[in-house]
């Protein structure tokens, strides 16, 4: 099943002005046609410990290289090409060549493991995925061997440091293509237009699965246009991405950005703080864009006094609200400005502050909604809440996605457009938001939503669980860990690390394990037997990581 959509009259009549009629290669050919000479990636490989640096000449070079093999190798008009990369070079080039062919990017998390990759390769219906030989120990080639026979329509698994014929640099870069009389022809033939799908990313399943998200270049850019006008970005910035490019954040404002604005892109494949600082000061850093956690081990990074970070202006920090008190040290340790910002893998950065804010809503607020975006706050009755009283969020506009792959029925928009974001917040007079918890039974750790149902349900497969609930549990540098209540079955014991072994053992990613565990006789429930997780979270509220 290819990933074609028709996007409705109604929509494209709605976003207007906002849908740009853009693509990424259409920035790519203008900015390499441009300032050919200028560097466009600088990108740090912690494993193999190279630095490479690609000009945008070099880069479009790569890239039509690539897109010429991926074509060599089957892939077609709206196939599916995965990768599961961290933020190196190959990453950004490998999203460009399947653009240049028509093909759509389904990027997965590094972090994910057989139980995710299984699922998401599957229902993609992938044909080609991109993996490292090896990244943080991880044999990520071994994964997909054991995976295939559960993946009929994946051809190809491509190595990055890999041998033979699979290798990376043999499959997608053996061939210098520079020369094919045949090239123009074929990409002007499977050249995408701007309401064409070029994304299909997996969010972390709160509801039992993944869902894929479908994204276009008008949904995209939409964005990233108003975003970077509104935090003043151009060809003259120099963006560093450590979150990760799989992560709709690294996407859009570490992959897509850059090449939209002509800026260098810096990319950290390891977060490190003392790195990152490192690098602030060698490439001259002047914006970058993570999660909390990344903000407050930047700030809290020793190596700050041995760096030269003046030229950082603007530090943008979304994932999970930040503390006031974390953002006013952050903004005067590092001497740049924090903007906070909420968005969704559904919809890119809807709400951000404004540089130039005052205190209270640079530092009490998620922000604003962009130009082209929406927000409101509704009550348990559908109407408009008061102002400062607490509701469920709602978006809607030119950045919303198109609709999930498969599964059209779970995108919960209204007759005119407004999405359940299913989070919720408290609205002030001037529009600015507040999140304030979440509809929807999820954990946000350090920016990366724990879906807890799977999580769960895999606790409830140990022998000695009887019923089980996972919770948020505060944490100052991640904003939230994972915390399980569990009763257990008569004479039955169980410890946190036979927690972990039996998680692991399912194949679910360490990110998502619990990181406490608390026994309990019995679960607080209702008259009808739903465990009453709002008790648990009280109680959860004092306790600590073990």
């Amino acid at each position: 099943m290819s990933v074609r959509i028709t996007v409705p009259e109604d929509r494209v009549r709605s976003a207007g002005r906002f849908w740009p009629g853009i693509t990424v290669i259409d920035r790519l050919d203008a900015v390499a046609a441009a300032t050919p000479d200028k560097a466009a990636i600088v990108a740090r490989n912690s494993t193999s410990g190279r630095t490479t640096t690609l000009t945008w000449r070099q880069l479009r070079r790569i890239v039509d290289r690539m897109a010429l093999a991926l074509v060599d190798l089957g892939i077609g008009k709206d196939d599916v090409v995965s990768c599961q990369l961290p933020n190196w070079w190959e990453f950004t080039a490998l999203h460009l060549a399947a653009m240049r062919i028509g093909a759509v990017t389904n990027p997965i998390m590094p972090i994910f493991r057989e139980r995710e990759v299984g699922y998401m390769l599957g229902h993609a219906d992938s044909r080609l995925v991109v993996v490292p030989k090896s990244y943080r120990g991880f044999d990520y080639p071994a994964m997909l061997e054991g995976l295939k026979p559960g993946l009929p329509k994946l051809e190809h698994v491509i190595v990055i440091g890999g041998e033979g014929e699979a290798a990376f640099e043999t499959a997608l870069l053996g061939k210098r293509r520079e020369g094919d009389a045949e090239r123009e022809r074929l990409f002007a033939e499977r050249r995408m237009g701007p309401d064409d799908v070029v994304q299909l990313l997996y969010t972390s399943g709160t509801t039992g699965e993944p869902k894929g998200v479908m994204h276009t270049s008008n949904t995209l850019f939409s964005n990233i246009v108003v975003y970077a006008e509104r935090l003043g970005l151009s060809a003259d910035d120099v963006v560093l991405m450590a979150s990760p490019m799989a992560h709709q954040t690294g996407f859009m404002y570490g992959l897509m950005m850059p090449v939209y604005l002509g800026a260098k892109a810096v990319l950290q494949d390891v977060w490190d703080p003392a790195v990152a600082a490192t690098l602030i000061e060698d490439e001259a850093v002047s914006f970058t864009m993570a999660s909390t956690p990344f903000l407050a081990d930047l700030a809290g990074t020793p190596a700050l006094s041995a760096c030269d970070i003046s030229s950082l202006g603007i530090f943008l920090a979304a994932g999970a609200p930040i503390p006031s008190i974390l953002a006013e040290r952050a903004a005067e340790k590092l001497g740049a400005e924090i903007i906070s910002a909420w968005g969704m893998t559904e919809n890119g950065a809807v709400t951000t502050t404004k540089p130039g804010d005052p205190a209270e809503k640079a530092f009490g607020s998620d922000g604003v909604a962009v130009p082209g975006m929406e927000v409101r706050v509704r009550d348990d009755d559908d109407n408009t809440a008061p102002t400062g009283v607490e509701g469920r969020l709602e978006a809607r506009g030119a950045g919303n996605f198109v609709g999930y792959f498969k599964r059209p029925e779970l995108a919960k928009f209204t007759e005119d457009g407004w999405f359940d974001t299913g989070d919720l917040a408290r609205m002030d007079a001037d529009g600015y938001i507040r999140i304030t918890g979440r509809a929807k039974d999820i954990i946000i750790r350090g920016g990366e939503n724990v879906p807890v149902v799977e999580v769960e349900e895999i606790l409830y497969r140990h022998p000695a669980v009887a019923a089980a609930a996972v919770v948020a549990m505060p944490d100052e540098r991640l904003g939230e860990r994972g915390c399980a209540f569990v009763t257990l079955k008569p004479e039955m014991t169980l410890t946190l690390d036979e927690v972990r072994r039996h998680l692991a053992a399912a194949g679910m990613s360490k990110q998502y394990w619990p990181e406490r565990l608390e026994i309990s006789e019995e679960l607080p429930r209702t008259a009808s037997g739903k465990i009453q997780k709002f008790r648990l979270r009280e109680i959860a509220g004092d306790l600590k990581p073990e």
